[in-house]
């Protein structure tokens, strides 16, 4: 065993065996690639946690298929690599997903998060990140996947609505859930009310499942998400009405209300 040398002439250890260099302890952080096309709000959430040291990693790049997406102005503005990949210069889906695998690979993520991306993802693409590429949805999965949620939960009568956060699969928004946020309906609500109500959840839930992953503690087990090793049931960690708005009012300032 080679002991560290605390002997040196000058006094100083030098990374702990007075060989000159400088070693380096900083642990390795865990690495985050995150897709969008738009606004990128829920990009906006992980990189506020980034900043706070609550996402558990470092969101290393943001990829969009659009060049207008603003999420590309957040993320520059945050220090992060911004690439614009635009979907319409590529022949077909395969073709643009083996194309976006090049370049994710590139950063060497450890979770790719899909935050706004508004693509389908083709069978290769999933497969490439299996159990590391997550996703958030705009409803309590497995009810209501796809587009519109506001809308269908709204004409169907539904006292509730939420934000989900899942594994992606090959079957659209039918991966895993980790974790979700209830969100009430309430009397005269429209889908601008209910869509803001939802976003809350969404800034919420995202970053605490990101840290989960990077930490080690949620993970996915064939079709079985997992949280310290437990399974989660099919909603995964369920987050009421009412305990979203206390942690929401526990972020608020002092003296500040919601």
């Amino acid at each position: 065993m080679i002991e560290p040398n605390t002997n040196a002439s000058n006094g100083d250890t030098l990374g702990g065996f007075g060989n000159g260099f400088e070693a380096d302890d900083a642990p390795v952080r865990p690495r985050v690639v995150v897709l969008i096309s738009g606004s990128g709000s829920n990009l906006q959430a992980l990189l506020e946690a980034q900043e706070h040291d609550e996402l558990g990693g470092d969101v290393v790049a943001v990829i969009s298929n659009k060049a207008d997406a603003y999420g590309l102005v957040r993320a520059r503005e945050a220090g992060v690599d911004a690439v614009v990949l635009p979907h319409d210069e590529y022949e077909n889906r395969e073709h643009y997903d083996g194309a976006l695998i090049k370049v994710i690979e590139r950063h060497e993520p450890d979770l790719i998060v899909l935050a706004g991306f508004m693509r389908i993802l083709s069978p290769i693409f999933v497969q490439r990140f299996f159990g590391r590429l997550m996703n958030i949805h705009p409803s309590l999965l497995p009810a209501w996947p796809g587009l519109d949620t506001h809308r269908k939960v709204l004409e169907a009568g539904e006292k509730e609505h939420g934000a989900s956060v899942h594994f992606v699969t090959e079957e659209l928004d039918g991966g895993p859930v980790a974790i979700q946020a209830v969100a009430n309906v309430l009397e005269g609500d429209d889908e601008a009310s209910l869509k803001e109500r939802v976003h809350t959840r969404e800034h919420l839930i995202y970053p605490i499942a990101v840290r989960w992953f990077l930490e080690g503690r949620l993970t996915l087990d064939g079709e079985v998400a997992k949280l310290d090793g437990h399974s989660l049931p099919v909603g995964g960690l369920r987050l009421s009405h009412a305990d979203v708005e206390e942690e929401l009012s526990d972020e608020l300032p002092e003296g500040e209300e919601d």
